[in-house]
C-alpha cells in the first residue's frame, strides 16, 4: 500500500512538472512582451476587473484550505466529512468560473476581446477617449490564453473532485487507502498556485490600486 501511495504521488508530481513547463512558456512570453512594451502592459492591466480578480483569488485560496482539510480527514477515515469538504471545494471552483465568466462578458462589452470583437472604447480618468495602441491586443491575447487555460484546468479539477467526493461518500476509501483524495488535492493546489502568479501579473502591475 505504501509503495502504491509513493508511486501515485511521484506520477502526479511528474505530471505537474510537465504542466509547470507548459505554463512556464506562457509566463516567459508574457515577460518578454512586458519588457518590450511596458507602457502598453500597464494600460492593459488598467482594463482588468480588479475586484473580480481579487474575489477569485480569495475563492481559490479558500478552496485550497478546504482541499487540505479533506485530505486530513481522509487520513483519519472520516469519509463523510471528506466528501463534504470536497463538495465545498467544487462549489468554490464553480464560483470561480462564474466570476471569470462575468469578467469575460465585461471584456466583450467593452470591446477588449482581441480579434473580430476588438473595438475598445477606453476612456481617460477625465472621460476623454483613450488611444489604444495595437500592441494592446497582444496583451489581451496573452491574457485570454493564460486565463482560459487556467479556467480549463479548474474545470478538469471540478470534475475530478466531484468524482472523488462521490466515491468518498460511498465509502470507497479508508484511512489506509485514500490516495485519490491526496492526488486530486495536489492537482487542485497546482491550479491555485498558477492563479497566484496570474493575479499580480495581470491585475496589479498598473499600480492604479496602490
Amino acid at each position: 500500500m505504501e509503495q502504491q501511495r509513493q508511486s501515485s504521488t511521484l506520477g502526479m508530481w511528474i505530471f505537474l512538472v510537465t504542466e509547470i513547463m507548459f505554463f512556464g512558456g506562457l509566463f516567459t512570453a508574457y515577460l518578454v512582451y512586458r519588457m518590450a512594451h511596458p507602457a502598453v502592459w500597464d494600460l492593459g492591466s488598467q482594463q482588468m476587473e480588479f475586484w473580480l480578480g481579487t474575489i477569485n483569488t480569495v475563492i481559490l485560496l479558500t478552496s485550497s484550505f478546504t482541499v487540505a482539510l479533506s485530505v486530513h480527514f481522509a487520513q483519519l477515515g472520516k469519509l463523510k466529512v471528506t466528501a463534504f469538504l470536497l463538495l465545498l471545494t467544487v462549489i468554490m471552483g464553480l464560483g470561480f468560473l462564474g466570476v471569470k465568466g462575468v469578467e469575460y462578458h465585461n471584456h466583450y462589452v467593452t470591446g477588449t476581446v482581441p480579434g473580430p470583437w476588438w473595438h475598445p472604447d477606453l476612456k481617460n480618468p477625465d472621460g476623454s477617449p483613450l488611444q489604444a495602441p495595437n500592441e494592446l491586443q497582444l496583451f489581451f491575447y496573452i491574457y485570454f490564453v493564460m486565463t482560459g487555460l487556467h479556467a480549463l484546468h479548474v474545470t478538469i479539477g471540478i470534475v475530478i473532485l466531484s468524482c472523488i467526493a462521490v466515491w468518498s461518500w460511498q465509502g470507497k476509501y479508508t484511512a489506509e487507502y485514500h490516495n485519490p483524495v491526496h492526488i486530486s488535492g495536489l492537482y487542485w493546489h497546482f491550479v491555485d498556485l498558477v492563479w497566484i502568479f496570474l493575479y499580480p501579473l495581470l491585475y496589479l502591475i498598473a499600480n492604479k490600486h496602490a
